[in-house]
């Protein structure tokens, strides 16, 4: 059982501020585990993780300047542009996802923003992968609204756009299009009837007000977006950010327990830099409120926990994957 005793819509707060979220993020540790358990508890079954994949359907060469992603054409990292993959080759892939255990197959493409005709070939993926019986998502950059009434009408369960970090940081981390961007593909994926996958990263150098701004912003969306990736940086040679020191376990867990708490109906997933954590820390994570990892060997182009791994964690902890 995914939820339980749902909020009504009207009594969800909506007007969090970085002021609230720090408070949070300063807590004692004891107290904010227990608010975060009480709010997980309190609509989710604390015992099951959601599972899904992730599959780079179009890796590299993105004119984009993100100070942390391997694929951009701005940095010299070894990850070499490719071609849209074929729809058969993605289906193949997905049919092992499902397979293997996942219930939700993402799809990311490196674009600034699709081509109208880049979207005939990812919507025949989305129809398949429904046709699995699989949760779709795609991220492809930004979307205009035609476009993603199309994806909608395809069947997209979930579009990815992330907003990254705080709306006052983002501009040393990305100056090729603006956080108003981000926000403005959110609402056109909102108004489509898609749900909306948006969260960010931590450890790329931000102060904590930072990471409580980010917080902030995705708590106070007119609609808080039903799945929330909370990503460490993986840091990655050639970047920008390839000698950011990285973030303190303890501090990553706080940001987790946050979201969960500022909303408490969204899945948390435990996204990128869970290679680089120990078991521990990944049990305080499910411990804060997360509730939904990747599964499989890679993210995009970097790497991930081997699936053996990640049963093997679950079951020392008595959950269960759903």
């Amino acid at each position: 059982m995914a939820r339980m005793n749902a909020i009504p819509p009207a009594t969800l707060r909506h007007d969090w501020s970085t002021a609230d979220i720090q408070a949070l993020l300063e807590a004692p540790f004891p107290e904010l585990m227990f608010r975060a358990q009480a709010a997980h508890r309190a609509h989710h079954d604390p015992c099951r993780v959601q599972i899904s994949t992730l599959l780079s359907i179009k890796t590299g060469g993105c004119p984009e300047d993100c100070a942390y992603c391997p694929q951009s054409a701005a940095y010299e990292t070894g990850v070499a542009a490719s071609k849209l993959m074929d729809v058969g080759a993605v289906l193949a892939e997905a049919r092992a996802a499902r397979d293997a255990g996942a219930t939700r197959f993402c799809m990311g493409a490196a674009w600034r923003s699709p081509k109208d005709r880049d979207l005939d070939a990812v919507c025949a993926m989305v129809e398949g992968v429904r046709a699995l019986g699989l949760e779709s998502c795609v991220t492809l950059g930004m979307l205009t609204a035609p476009q993603a009434q199309r994806l909608a009408a395809a069947g997209l369960d979930y579009y990815n756009h992330n907003l990254d970090t705080s709306p006052e940081y983002y501009r040393d981390i990305i100056t090729t299009r603006t956080y108003q961007d981000r926000l403005d593909t959110l609402g056109h994926v909102r108004d489509a009837g898609i749900n909306v996958c948006c969260g960010g990263i931590v450890g790329m150098g931000e102060a904590a007000a930072d990471r409580a701004g980010l917080i902030a912003a995705l708590a106070s969306l007119p609609k808080h977006p039903e799945s929330v990736p909370i990503n460490a940086l993986v840091r990655v040679a050639g970047t920008k950010l390839a000698d950011a020191a990285p973030i303190d376990a303890i501090d990553f867990v706080r940001v987790i327990a946050a979201a969960r708490i500022s909303m408490p109906l969204a899945y948390v997933r435990l996204s990128a830099g869970r290679e680089g954590m120990t078991d521990e820390a990944q049990a305080l994570c499910f411990l804060a409120g997360a509730n939904s990892i990747f599964y499989g060997p890679r993210l995009l182009t970097t790497a991930n926990p081997a699936a053996d791994r990640d049963r093997v964690l679950l079951g020392r902890l008595g959950m269960r994957a759903q």
